[in-house]
């Protein structure tokens, strides 16, 4: 069983008990959110697509913990102008697990 859902302006296609990695929610650690914004559900033998979503349907899920991911180099260069540019970026992220789909 998987859903596609919704997750803060981005689309995941998500299983029971899996672990996500998802842009940063407000919610504090060890939290419940459910999102309903599901734009697909499947269960093996019947697919329900929405439009744009699919009514009745969602998606359960636990904070796990909030964390930065690995950080960027961002480089920019003009040559013979004597133009050098280092920035580093690292993304504030959020743990998720599925732990409800219906």
């Amino acid at each position: 069983m998987f859903a596609v859902v919704d997750i803060a302006g981005q689309q995941f296609k998500v299983e029971e008990n899996q672990t996500y990695y998802v842009p940063r929610l407000k919610e504090e650690a060890d939290a419940t959110i459910t999102f309903e914004n599901v734009l697909a559900l499947s269960d093996g033998k019947d697919t329900k697509i929405g439009a744009p979503t699919v009514e009745g349907a969602k998606v359960e899920a636990k904070v796990l913990e909030h964390l930065k991911d690995k950080k960027v180099i961002v480089f920019k260069k003009k040559r013979r102008k004597s133009y050098k540019k280092k920035n580093g970026h690292r993304q504030q992220l959020t743990r998720i697990e599925i732990t409800k789909i219906g």
